[in-house]
């Protein structure tokens, strides 16, 4: 049977490797530590965790638990790894980084179908291939995937805004309008002169996130941080991210003193982000400043800013659903690469992409879960996203079609059960099954 390579030994890796072993499909892994080190790992094993140890929030209510029951139900070794690695964190999933990977380590290495080859990759192999390099992909393989798609399919940064619920925001403190009456793609959420003051005494005051010594990187312009901008004059705001030239409140006839634009993120139009809200702060100062924006006073956040080195593809012009890449049969992306945040969504993605080489191997199509589960909704916004400006994802309630019940617990719960439902029917449907 073909022997299909898995390149970068991360979550994402370690999960696509799994996932093709379990089906019996030869494996050949990838891992350039410890010839070649990271600025992040500190070991050669596989599945190292490198900053928080968590894997997010479990239970019903919870996004990323819906995406753990997924990965459960589909027989994970990133979940089996975290049950037996797990520490006490209050409601969330957190593990013993170093039992967690070496637990991985272990039960990858004593396959008798896995080949690890301790060396970089510099090209992108021949042969079907699942592309799980991280967010700290070496410069040469980078090199090589711009030569394969071109220079603007591949980000080196991550400056993201914060994304908020659109069902959270007050309509009626807003309005619809583009700039100098174009079309009205924006919601607009305007200041008076004293709310733009608070606004920015307290984005003064409001804490950083203190970079690791690898995250640290020179923004270009159009990135800088909104707190930094705040640090450069009282009125510095007014002439970037929040001017209000061109837009007149249709309450008052009159420009606001200042603007704050949330622009669409889904095609379904349940997420939208702050523009130009790109922030390294905390996330409870984040969540207090967002709710002091008139309209976004009881807005729920689904995705936090963040500003760190990163590497990722333009995923909604590069990759499909089943995370194959278009017109590149047999070649795959997953986990930081493929457009997604955080360690669990990296893993669920590997899952994925690790299923469907098994499936090109054979004979079988690529598949997707179904949008009413969490990890078919994440893969869903990676091809269909808005790909100007692109950023990753990580889960989030707002990715998934809603339900008519009235209150947020249940709300969530409803979207839960169903969500479950609808992956386990999915896997029950597939041949071959992959066995929990």
């Amino acid at each position: 049977m073909e022997r299909v390579n898995v390149v970068g030994a991360g979550l994402a890796g370690s999960e696509a490797a799994w996932t093709l072993l379990r089906l019996g499909v030869p494996v050949r892994l990838f891992e350039m530590r410890p010839k070649r080190m990271t600025p992040a790992h500190a070991t050669d094993r596989f599945a190292e965790i490198v900053c928080s140890n968590s894997l997010g929030g479990e239970g019903e209510t919870q996004a990323k638990g819906l995406l753990q029951a997924e990965m459960r139900l589909a027989g994970s070794l990133v979940m089996e790894a975290a049950h037996r690695a797990r520490v006490p964190a209050g409601g969330a999933l957190a593990v013993d980084r170093e039992e967690f990977s070496a637990y991985i380590t272990e039960r990858l290495s004593a396959h008798p179908l896995l080949e690890v080859v301790r060396e970089e990759v510099r090209e992108i192999p021949e042969g079907i291939t699942v592309l799980a390099t991280g967010p700290l992909t070496g410069e040469a393989l980078a090199e090589a995937l711009k030569r394969r798609f071109g220079d603007h399919f591949l980000a080196y940064y991550d400056a993201a805004s914060p994304i908020v619920l659109y069902e959270s925001i007050d309509l009626t403190k807003c309005f619809r309008a583009g700039r100098y009456g174009q079309s009205a793609d924006y919601l607009n959420c305007p200041m008076t002169e004293e709310e733009y003051r608070r606004f920015h005494e307290a984005l003064l005051e409001a804490q950083r996130h203190t970079p690791h010594e690898w995250e640290r990187l020179e923004f270009f312009e159009a990135c800088v941080p909104v707190e930094e901008l705040a640090r450069r004059g009282y009125q510095t705001l007014l002439f970037g991210p929040m001017k209000p030239v061109g837009l007149k409140d249709p309450r008052t006839g009159r420009e606001p003193f200042a603007v704050v634009q949330l622009r669409q993120e889904d095609k379904a139009g349940r997420m939208w982000s702050l523009v130009g809200f790109q922030t390294g702060l905390k996330w409870p100062e984040q969540k207090r400043l967002i709710q002091m924006i008139p309209g976004l006073e009881n807005a729920e956040i689904v995705r936090y800013g963040v500003m760190h080195r990163n590497t990722y593809l333009n995923a909604p012009r590069l990759l499909q659903e089943t995370l194959e890449f278009k017109g590149e049969e047999g070649l795959f992306a997953a986990g930081v690469l493929a457009g997604v945040e955080g360690y669990l969504e990296s893993a669920a993605t590997g899952f994925l992409a690790g299923l469907n080489a098994a499936r090109k191997v054979l004979g079988l199509p690529p598949t997707a879960p179904p949008e009413e589960s969490m990890l078919g909704a994440l893969v869903r916004f990676l091809a269909t996203a808005n790909p100007e400006g692109f950023q990753p994802m990580n889960a989030n309630w707002g990715l998934v079609p809603p339900v008519e019940v009235k209150y947020k617990k249940a709300k969530r719960q409803a979207m839960y059960q169903r969500g479950l439902q609808a992956f386990a029917r999915w896997l029950e449907e597939l041949l071959p099954v992959p066995n929990p």
